[in-house]
């Protein structure tokens, strides 16, 4: 049977299409159950991991709610919309989750993205949850989680440090209680505060500064203990763990008490967080409309007044989370789509319980994983824990002083601005350095949005001006009387670099009677362009009585460049020295990989 006629029937299995391959794939009883991980792990659960999830679960739900009022405060939408954040996204995030660590809530970046939309209308609070939501969702369904990966480490690092400086710039305000506003950037905002600086009031600012040293003094104090320590020792120290992932809750707890004291004393010298409307959210779609000084904006105008931070929202939203997921998930592979499709949901569903843009906190899912959690169900008693707190203790949370909730956010931004990386690009990557630079730069001085979207634009001018100019590596050296030239030829040669790869080949035929060896060892592939101008380099070459020999392509490339002109298999040369070939004592050799060739 001829096996080249297409009317005989092929032997083995037929194979399937790509498109039965992905329906299968698609429509099998595990694909499902990865797209729903409660699925997968509820079946399996059990008393113990009950008893580690509820512990995890409280430990994370307590320092959500200062957390969630704090958050409230840098977003500028009433305290109670910040707790909805942590309650709604966290039972949804337990059904959708891929991770057990990832705690969904909301995160001061997120907070400061929408805090100038907010300060139009507190609305747009919960059409960008809305819309967050279905963008997000969206790119999980259409399996889209390759868009982030044009988003570089440098980017991330300095966008998510020129985040933590301006929203530590703008907690100024609360932490010494001055007048004005605070500002929609660091630079405003710091402009601010020297403006007012005559309105700082003392006591608020004692406390302020007292939360924040509190807060170091509680993270990095240990007690010592040693083999001949007694057990009360022991259990001291046990419980200084736990006093030091809780120290949040501890230092705004403190304060609160105190606050209080003074207040049945009649004396109120702190800025209160004040009334909290508690209970349950009004659940319904997201506002569609809103009114901006008298003038009823549409849902079309409302999504124009977001501008860039209407796609800027989303991307952070889910590179965050994804980071998050990567960084506690060890050796474990992360289901980018899935988190995708996790956080997606969180915010589409939770916008419809009046709840701000939610998606995975560092600092939370860093306690969750400390405490121990085994299945995302932990997610779902935090959510619970908040929940309780917001229906049945929101007359405590009156007497929160804002300068200890300034405080707590300005420690957790410290320790979220990558300053380290600084140094490694320095001595290792200049341009990419810069690329920090300019996102650092443009984010806190013009808008975060703007920062993100002029690193991503730097880093592929970066990456396409590498593209375009490859180094090529020369050498000269000699063999026996012959004057040699050695130019590797490394990477992938795009298009872009037909011109200047062609140019630097020129630039080393100034002497006559050389050998050109082109060593493509380390070339991966040559475009079309790059192939036709390096033919043409090496025939002038040639012309000007100079030989050229082509070293160890593999048969792809020999192929193009014989496709192109036929002359150039007489060139190429294969073996694991060019010495011979150089010397002409490789005749046999030589002729074996032209039958290769041809």
């Amino acid at each position: 049977m001829d096996i080249d006629d297409p009317t005989q029937p092929l032997l083995g299995p037929r194979e399937e299409s790509k498109f039965r391959r992905t329906a299968a794939k698609l429509c099998s009883l595990q694909s499902w159950k990865r797209r729903l991980p409660v699925t997968i792990w509820l079946p399996k659960y059990n008393f113990e991991y009950f008893v580690k999830d509820i512990i995890a679960g409280v430990t994370v739900g307590c320092t959500s709610i200062p957390q969630g009022i704090a958050y409230s405060m840098v977003a500028g939408v009433p305290p109670q919309v910040g707790l909805y954040a942590s309650i709604f996204p966290g039972m949804v995030y337990a059904i959708f989750g891929s991770s057990k660590y990832v705690c969904a809530g909301p995160t001061a970046i997120l907070s400061a993205l929408i805090a100038k939309y907010v300060a139009l209308s507190v609305d747009f609070a919960y059409l960008a949850a809305f819309v967050t939501g279905i963008v997000i969702l969206l790119l999980g369904i259409f399996q889209l989680g390759f868009l982030l990966d044009f988003i570089s480490k440098q980017v991330i690092s300095g966008f998510t440090t020129a985040a933590a400086l301006q929203i530590a710039a703008s907690q100024l305000k609360s932490l010494f209680r001055i007048s004005g506003a605070s500002g929609n950037t660091f630079l405003s905002a710091i402009i601010n505060f020297f403006k007012n600086i005559k309105t700082v009031q003392l006591w608020d600012t004692v406390l302020g500064v007292s939360t924040i040293i509190a807060l170091y003094i509680i993270q990095f104090s240990k007690i010592k203990t040693s083999d001949s320590s007694g057990s009360c020792m022991l259990r001291a120290s046990r419980l200084w763990v736990y006093a030091v992932r809780a120290r949040n809750v501890i230092v705004v707890f403190s304060a609160s008490l105190l606050a209080f004291i003074l207040f049945r004393n009649d004396i109120i010298p702190f800025h209160l967080t004040g009334t909290i409307e508690g209970g349950l959210p009004r659940f319904g779609p997201p506002p569609f409309s809103t009114i901006v000084n008298n003038v009823t904006l549409g849902f079309d105008q409302m999504l124009a007044t977001f501008g860039p931070g209407g796609l800027v929202m989303p991307l952070v939203t889910i590179l965050e989370s994804v980071a998050i997921a990567k960084a506690f998930a060890g050796s474990k592979p992360v289901d980018g789509t899935q988190e995708m499709i996790a956080i997606g949901a969180c915010n589409l569903l939770s916008s419809f319980a009046s709840a701000m843009p939610a998606t995975g906190s560092f600092t939370r899912t860093a306690l969750n994983h400390a405490s121990g959690v085994v299945t995302p169900a932990g997610s779902f008693f935090k959510a619970c824990v908040v929940l309780l707190a917001v229906t049945l203790l929101t007359e405590a949370f009156y007497f929160i002083p804002r300068a200890t909730l300034a405080g707590v956010i300005m420690v957790a931004m410290i320790s979220i601005m990558e300053l380290s990386i600084v140094k490694k690009l320095w001595m290792n990557s200049k341009p990419e350095l810069g690329v920090w630079c300019v996102t650092v730069c443009v984010g806190i001085f013009v808008g975060l949005e703007y920062g993100i979207a002029a690193g991503v634009a730097v880093d592929a001018i970066r990456a396409l001006l590498s593209a375009s100019r490859p180094r090529l590596y020369t050498q000269q050296f000699k063999v026996g009387n012959q004057d040699c030239i050695s130019i590797s030829l490394v990477g992938a040669l795009s298009y872009a670099s037909a011109e200047h790869v062609a140019g630097k080949v020129r630039a080393q035929s100034q002497t006559r009677s050389l050998v050109f060896v082109f060593d493509g060892r380390q070339l991966t592939s040559c475009d079309f362009g790059v192939t036709e101008n390096l033919i043409t380099v090496i025939i002038d070459l040639e012309k000007n009585k100079n030989r050229v020999l082509l070293w160890n392509f593999d048969a792809k490339l020999r192929k193009l460049f014989q496709d192109l002109a036929p002359d150039m298999k007489d060139k190429f040369v294969h073996g694991p020295t060019i010495e011979p070939f150089i010397l002409g004592t490789c005749a046999e050799s030589h002729d074996h990989n032209l039958s290769l060739v041809t």
